[in-house]
């Protein structure tokens, strides 16, 4: 993944390969790459043999909900009764379960459910992870939340860029002033911000949960505070979210299921990136995966990620995902890859750390049992993952009995 990026339109679908290549590692850091015969008369305290395998940067997940209580597998069997969602809601289930579950759960019993996922997802080849609060909707919570993310990041191998999504469903209590709502999670901010306990504010823009005018407001008083800004836009309906994240100059604009075709040139003239989740819409059955292709066609810079959550992607797997980019996206393998590791990055502020192995960067380097990029996303619903290199250390590597 060579090119500086974010890898827009056209560039996405040219990649660049090496054969029978060497990679150096001091430290935590990549110091050289080069030729395996051209390793060969080099010294080194260790040698790990690919032995023919695909090796690439560590895979960048850009958009999880990663710390959250309970668990919401009751709801399958009545969405394919055809119950719909609202009704799920009544019965007390939906995301304000996983809300009341989270505010009940203690805080060493998020942390350690957001260890297991985080190990998860770097056994599929995972090395840096966003994380959303938005489970909490109060101020107690949504701190929780974010201080359970900030833990793992310190105690866990892969690196976690916190978001703030506090934002992210209207409370019960609010249902009829929202904005009184918006207006005590912005009274967060400068604490967050003091704690240093996200980098990003987002705030969730659709129908029956936040307007435009509302995401504006509240989103201009984050980015006066400081933080970069992202938006969950035109999931459901096309109401402008995707032009709102333009305007705004946000670092990524997240779902884009239904966007205008004014919404995707805008995101093409823009810097702004476009966070594709189409697990989401393979898990709820819906017809809408997103307009990847006609994004990148008309010059926009994408990346893809699980969305993993309780409530409508529930995966570690981002392999599995790009399957589902490859199929349903109609993205070809080089667009796949740009979009899972550099246009990832730059999508969570790490262009410049992570998603390419490159002469300074940190070692987060993957190795899989395939011959080849293209062979990942075709052999779909499998870990494909052999060796996992994070900061220059080994974190996971593949059992066998053989």
């Amino acid at each position: 993944m060579d090119k500086k990026g974010p890898v827009k339109g056209s560039d996405m679908g040219e990649l660049t390969v090496w054969r029978d290549a060497a990679i150096g590692v001091k430290n935590d850091t990549v110091v050289w790459i080069g030729s395996s015969e051209e390793a060969s008369i080099l010294e080194a305290s260790q040698i790990i043999d690919a032995k023919g395998r695909l090796v690439t940067p560590g895979l960048v997940e850009p958009h999880t909900h990663l710390v959250f209580g309970g668990s919401r597998e009751k709801e399958m069997a009545l969405k394919q009764q055809g119950v719909p969602y609202l009704e799920i809601l009544q019965q007390g289930g939906g995301i304000l379960s996983t809300v009341r579950a989270t505010q009940n759960t203690p805080y060493d019993e998020l942390l350690e459910k957001a260890l297991f996922h985080l190990d998860r997802m770097a056994m599929h080849g995972i090395t840096t992870v966003e994380a959303k609060s938005g489970y909490g909707l109060n101020r107690e919570t949504e701190l929780k939340q974010l201080q359970v993310a900030k833990e793992a990041n310190e105690q866990h191998p892969l690196d976690i860029v916190s978001t703030f999504l506090g934002a992210h469903a209207i409370p019960p209590e609010y249902k009829d002033d929202p904005e009184a709502f918006l207006d005590e999670m912005c009274e967060l901010f400068d604490e967050i911000k003091e704690e240093n306990l996200a980098e990003f504010v987002d705030i969730f823009t659709e129908t029956g949960v936040f307007s435009v005018p509302q995401s504006r407001k509240y989103l201009l008083k984050a980015k006066e505070k400081g933080f970069g800004l992202k938006i969950h836009a035109d999931e459901i309906d096309p109401l402008g979210g995707t032009e709102l994240a333009v305007e705004l100059g946000a670092i990524s604009g997240d779902h884009l299921a239904v966007t205008s075709d004014e919404g995707i040139q805008k995101l093409a003239n823009s810097n702004t990136i476009g966070v594709i989740l189409p697990g989401t819409s393979f898990y709820l059955g819906k017809d809408d995966y997103g307009r990847a292709r006609e994004m990148i066609d008309a010059g926009a810079a994408i990346a893809i990620s699980t969305d993993f959550n309780p409530g409508s992607s529930v995966t570690e797997n981002l392999q599995l995902i790009m399957s589902i980019a490859a199929l349903k996206l109609k993205l070809s393998p080089e667009e796949i890859w740009h979009a899972v590791t550099v246009n990832a990055a730059h999508a969570i502020g790490r262009g410049n750390v992570a998603g390419s192995i490159a002469i300074g960067r940190k070692a987060d380097i993957v190795m899989w049992d395939a011959p080849n990029y293209l062979y990942i996303p075709y052999h779909y619903g499998v870990n494909h993952t052999n060796t996992v290199i994070k900061n220059g250390q080994v974190i996971y590597e593949r059992q066998t009995n053989r």
